[in-house]
């Protein structure tokens, strides 16, 4: 399989939002239109931090998505990534996709500022974290959210 990770253009809405709308629904995540547009112009803001990159196949149609912002970190006086949305069209699973997109986020934290990349992924998704395992080491820490 051929494939390319780049950067969200602004004329990649239509590509990108099955593949959201897909990633929503497999955290079982309500979308909507306002929501799906508020992300998206979340991602082509230059002042927001969140960016989007995009694995296209030959002809150019998104079959990936990563979305990351820059995260200082205060403890190693570094910059890294946090990997908020990772999603890879059923059909091309175990192609080596969230892989490439997993190690471009790395690749940036990289130019960013030397820092680590840090994601979050649901107990239950074995098969990611499969992968996820072979790419970097769990961490001891322990999350918390504070509800609106």
């Amino acid at each position: 399989m051929t494939y390319e990770i780049r950067p969200a253009a602004d004329d990649d809405f239509f590509g990108w939002l099955p593949l959201f709308a897909a990633y929503c629904t497999f955290y079982e995540k309500e979308l909507d239109d306002a929501k799906a547009l508020i992300v998206w112009n979340w991602l082509r803001d230059e002042a927001n931090p969140l960016h989007a990159v995009l694995a296209v196949d030959a002809e150019g149609a998104p079959i990936g998505l990563a979305h990351y912002r820059a995260v200082p970190d205060t403890l190693s006086g570094t910059t890294g990534c946090y990997l908020d949305d990772l999603y890879v069209a059923e059909e091309h699973r175990r192609d080596g996709v969230a892989r490439a997109l997993i190690e471009h986020v790395h690749d940036r934290s990289g130019e960013l500022g030397g820092g680590s990349v840090s994601w979050i992924t649901a107990e239950g998704n074995e098969s990611a974290r499969a992968l996820y395992d072979s790419l970097a080491r769990r961490t001891d820490w322990v999350t918390y959210e504070m509800d609106a």
